[in-house]
């Protein structure tokens, strides 16, 4: 890929004004990025000129109009050969152009400096290393369903997943006989034994027995202006 060159100076004529401080324009009407080309918007034709040298800037020599192609006469503009001094930061100048065309891009077409991506979601745990919730009976057909489809747990010897399900089947057939007691304890005929064992009947009667009390007043979670009696209505 070439070189991109600055533009030469090919005459050492100026306009004999004084040197065009950048400092003294505003940040949109001169480019002076690192490398591209630099430019800058004349103030008597205010059209975009390019910026010629490389130590001694100057802008390009132009005229007026831009349609001397099409007959116009050629008039040269009094800002060609206008020196032209870098004096501000260059750095800083770009971080505040930035800003500004981010900030009047439309939204939908933003983007952030910085990029968050999604992290991927962790690939699911093998059949073999699911313990939670598994029976006998789940732990059998899963053993089952893989020595079907696996050719080598076929032949007799398992495989690593083979040998990791065999295990559970194994470790679950022996955990069945205390699971077996687990749910016989939970059983509604063993809580009824329970229930009676620590006095069930006896609750059960004085929570059902209705007592009037020997001072004659009423329960206190009802008011005194509750009736104790049935009220009768003779028709």
């Amino acid at each position: 890929m070439p070189r991109k060159r600055p533009g030469r100076v090919r005459t050492k004529n100026t306009n004999r004004r004084e040197a065009l401080k950048l400092s003294s324009m505003a940040p949109e009407d001169y480019n002076v990025r690192p490398g591209e080309v630099k430019s800058i918007a004349c103030p008597d034709c205010r059209t975009w000129r390019r910026i010629m040298g490389d130590k001694v800037l100057k802008i390009r020599e132009h005229c007026i109009s831009d349609k001397v192609a099409e007959g116009k006469k050629h008039v040269t503009c009094p800002g060609s050969d206008q020196l032209v001094v870098i004096d501000i930061d260059v750095q800083r100048w770009q971080a505040r152009q930035n800003r500004l065309l981010r900030d009047a891009m439309p939204q939908e077409n933003r983007r952030a400096a910085q990029q968050f991506y999604k992290p991927l979601p962790a690939p699911a745990a093998p059949v073999a290393r699911i313990h939670a919730g598994v029976t006998l009976e789940t732990a059998r057909r899963t053993y089952l369903a893989h020595l079907e489809e696996c050719v080598r747990c076929g032949t007799g010897q398992h495989c690593t997943h083979g040998g990791a399900l065999a295990h559970r089947y194994v470790l679950v057939r022996k955990e069945e006989p205390a699971r077996r007691e687990a749910r016989k304890q939970s059983a509604p005929a063993t809580r009824k034994a329970q229930w009676n064992q620590r006095g069930g009947k006896a609750v059960e009667t004085a929570n059902n027995q209705c007592r009037p009390r020997l001072d004659g007043t009423v329960s206190e979670y009802r008011g005194p202006q509750v009736p104790t009696k049935p009220l009768r209505v003779n028709v």
